[in-house]
């Protein structure tokens, strides 16, 4: 993000700002330090319910970061703590592709090929949405560096179950072939840092899950999302545009947090 950006962000009025949606965040605690998801369930309803409710089991606690490919993806959420793991609920559907709403979303750009923007903090691209209302704009998450995705074996592809990865950077050739459900928004430098390997020789650990929702409000932790519909937003993005000219991707910018 270059520094018109960064001064454009850092002058938001409070009103351009949100909690981050309490019931569809995930705290994860790591061995090498506090990673935040939010998740987009307007993407993948079933694949972010299935993740709370494993959270919210304790499925998810003390399991390791089984593969680590640098510039790749960060892959865990296997009770076997390798490939072929799951949990005891059956496998989920692909959730690739959804049906792009009239809300909540924001468009960056309308590339020849269709559109690119925001739901929430992850990022999506679709078919031509100048017609959204009809209902018709197929539309599916992009995977941008820090996007979190459902795991699956390679056949079938309705085989996602428990695992999850973490995109380390953007690899947009996984696009419409996984299911991507939401994307880190504090702590992306810590999932940097896990230490790498197929598997790692010293593998991390999520140490402890927990839905935003369920951690008592004293102990909570206090960020804020640039709300994607408002006129600070638009405007950072406008600023970013501006700065990549021609070369300008939605993987060019996150949505902005802060502390409360």
């Amino acid at each position: 993000m270059g520094l018109a950006a960064l001064m454009m962000a850092s002058g938001a009025h409070a009103a351009d700002w949100k909690p981050l949606d309490a019931g569809n965040t995930l705290v994860v605690d790591t061995s090498k330090g506090q990673v935040i998801i939010a998740l987009s369930p307007e993407m993948a309803p079933q694949a972010a319910e299935r993740i709370k409710t494993l959270t919210r089991r304790g499925f998810y606690d003390g399991l390791l970061f089984h593969r680590v490919i640098p510039q790749f993806v960060a892959q865990t959420g296997n009770p076997n703590n390798k490939d072929g793991g799951k949990s005891d609920l059956p496998n989920l559907a692909l959730e690739s592709v959804f049906n792009l709403k009239t809300t909540p979303h924001y468009t960056a750009a309308r590339p020849v090929t269709g559109a690119v923007g925001f739901i929430g903090a992850t990022p999506f691209a679709s078919t031509n949405d100048y017609h959204i209302k009809t209902g018709a704009v197929r539309a599916w998450g992009t995977h941008c560096a820090g996007v979190v995705g459902m795991g699956r074996d390679d056949e079938p592809k309705n085989s996602a179950n428990s695992e999850l990865y973490i995109t380390l950077s953007d690899v947009s050739r996984l696009d419409r072939d996984y299911t991507v459900v939401g994307r880190v928004v504090s702590g992306f430098e810590i999932v940097k840092a896990l230490n790498a390997g197929e598997p790692p020789a010293s593998p991390d650990a999520m140490a402890r899950v927990r839905v935003l929702g369920d951690i008592h409000e004293t102990e909570r932790p206090r960020l804020e999302i640039m709300d994607v519909s408002g006129a600070a937003f638009k405007a950072h993005v406008t600023t970013i545009r501006a700065e990549r000219g021609a070369d300008f991707s939605v993987c060019d910018t996150t949505v902005p947090v802060r502390a409360r």
